[in-house]
């Protein structure tokens, strides 16, 4: 398939601004693909050093999809800067004493610090790098779990026949919270109940063959040659055999992992299922009332010593802007960047009041460029977000949020937040680009298995499979999920503002989704490979985002 790719052009307007930063550019042309279905796959395992980086990666030269990245810098970027720009990170608060990111925190100029004073009258006190609407509160119930409790009181037992007709919206939310929260609590009580009988019998089995064969740690080979002369060490030799050509590894990294999902298991029942958890008691506000704005603080870090709750927001931030070429842990996307930092998300589902603050905060406080990584499928006030999005459409604010890990399609799926549904599919504004996951391998696997998908729903994709980041306490990791793969974009975004200022919100989104790479490839969605699809028809743009290309576009319609 021959696809568009804005070949050759001659970017006259990037040299220009590169020459106003002190240099000359030499004339650039677009990637000269003819046929991206003509590269050959690549068959052999990624190494340690491509996997680490290969979002960066170029599908001609490394036959990874990656976003064109390391190409963008080495050809047209090179040691250049252009405008600084600022990029809001909606999530569970960032790291900002991290190594990679301690140079690219936004620091409120109009704020003296800790004087107990809004300096600048924003509403928010000693707002120094953002602000955290959670307070000291971390661990939430889940949205369904929250209206389950809230409207049990009032329709537990009702017959649907017996219930007013003024009440009859609220009567069908309180069914489908319930419905849900049967069938998720049910299955993490299943799960977690598998799993511990599944360790217990584990542990029985390794102790009989470890004291048999005299060693912890041994392989399938030698499970096999085994001797097994009592039924029941016969009935712990199949066992363990069966384990092993399954799983990599060891019994003993088994058995950690499986409780390690058992401890998953143990949180969410304890907290996200958690009918009589109230996470929102020691923030003090009415989580009904929009109005009623003064809470929380100006610790974007969070209450907890540890960090640990912060990994999410800090490997988000770590995507979009780790400070490049210091010879310390990874390079960001982009190199113009400050991260404001908004503590919005728990360990839990986010408050649809402090996400529409939030948005609001970072529009005023000039963020060009939010990124939104998180999502729910109820919503109590879905209408304060959309009216936070529209305000920042309004105010020339792109906002680059996270498709979601369901492996779903978003048009016959809502989810929260979003500026269409499956009912409503006019969209409410055109500053909202939606960002499904992309896997490293190219070809049928290119989709990420849990991503989710949609024609007219998620914009672009994006690499969110194994992306190696910043994660709190000076450390790096690899988390996975299209909150990874919304601030590669949120990135792209912000290289194209940073050199290009004049381009509007919907034209940084138009760019992102017409300049990427596409593909006439059948892939497979949802992790089942008997659920197939075309690429081209997962998204609306069909495309992956492209830095390269994108800034060759934006130079493009910016002249």
């Amino acid at each position: 398939m021959k696809i568009p790719i804005y070949r050759p052009l001659l970017v006259a307007g990037l040299a220009a601004a590169m020459a106003g930063c002190g240099s000359s550019a030499p004339a650039i042309v677009s990637t000269p693909i003819e046929n991206i279905d003509e590269i050959p796959l690549k068959v052999s395992e990624l190494t340690d050093v491509q996997l680490q980086g290969w979002g960066g990666a170029d599908l001609i030269s490394d036959t990874i999809p990656g976003m064109s990245v390391k190409k963008a810098y080495n050809e047209i970027i090179k040691n250049n800067k252009g405008k600084k720009v600022i990029v809001a990170v909606i999530d569970s608060g960032v790291d900002i004493e991290h190594e990679d990111l301690d140079g690219v925190i936004w620091t409120n100029p109009n704020e003296r610090p800790n004087n107990g004073i809004d300096d600048d009258k924003n509403g928010y006190v000693d707002d120094m790098h953002g602000w955290n609407f959670l307070g000291d509160a971390v661990k939430e119930n889940l949205e369904y779990t929250r209206i389950l409790k809230k409207l049990r009181p009032k329709f537990n037992g009702v017959p649907a026949g017996a219930v007013k007709p003024e009440d009859q919206q609220e009567f069908e939310l309180y069914q489908r919270a319930k419905a849900e929260y049967d069938k998720e609590y049910n299955e993490a009580m299943g799960l977690k109940n598998q799993y511990e009988g599944i360790v217990q019998q584990l542990k029985v089995s390794h102790e009989a063959v470890s004291k048999q064969l005299g060693k912890e740690n041994y392989t399938v080979d030698e499970l096999r040659e085994m001797q097994a002369t009592t039924e029941e060490m016969q009935q712990y030799k199949g066992f363990l055999i069966q384990v092993m050509s399954n799983v990599e590894g060891t019994i003993p990294e088994a058995i950690t992992q499986l409780q390690e999902a058992i401890s998953y298991f143990d949180g969410r029942l304890a907290t996200h299922f958690n009918l009589d958890l109230d996470g929102r008691a020691v923030v003090g506000d009415d989580v009904d009332d929009i109005t009623d704005t003064n809470y929380g603080n100006n610790n974007v870090m969070g209450p907890t010593p540890d960090k640990e709750d912060l990994k999410h927001g800090t490997h988000v931030a770590g995507i979009i802007a780790a400070e490049r070429n210091n010879n310390t842990g990874i390079d960001g996307v982009a190199n113009n960047v400050e991260i404001m930092v908004l503590r919005a998300v728990p360990d839990g589902d986010e408050y649809d009041k402090d996400i529409a603050l939030a948005i609001r905060y970072a529009v005023d406080n000039g963020a060009s460029i939010i990124n939104t990584s998180f999502g729910k499928y109820f919503s109590t006030h879905p209408e304060w977000v959309r009216d936070a999005i529209k305000y920042a459409d309004k105010n020339d604010v792109l906002i680059v949020n996270a498709a979601g890990n369901e492996g779903i399609n978003l048009d016959q799926n809502a989810v929260y937040p979003n500026d269409q549904d499956p009912k409503n599919p006019q969209e409410i504004s055109e500053n909202f680009l939606t960002v499904g996951a992309l896997n490293y391998k190219y070809g049928s696997g290119l989709i990420a298995g849990f991503s989710n998908f949609g024609k007219t729903n998620v914009d672009v994709f994006a690499p969110g499979t194994k992306i190696w980041s910043t994660t709190p306490n000076n450390e790096y990791e690899y988390l996975q999920g299209t909150s990874m793969a919304a601030p590669a974009v949120a990135g792209i975004a912000a290289m194209i503002r940073s050199y290009f200022p004049k381009l509007s919100d919907y034209e940084v989104k138009r760019v992102i989704m017409e300049s990427g790479l596409s593909t006439n490839a059948t892939v497979i969605i949802g992790g089942e490979p008997s659920n197939t699809k075309r690429f081209s028809e997962l998204s609306t743009s069909g495309k992956m985002a492209n830095l390269y290309n994108a800034l060759i576009m934006a130079d493009k319609i910016s002249n």
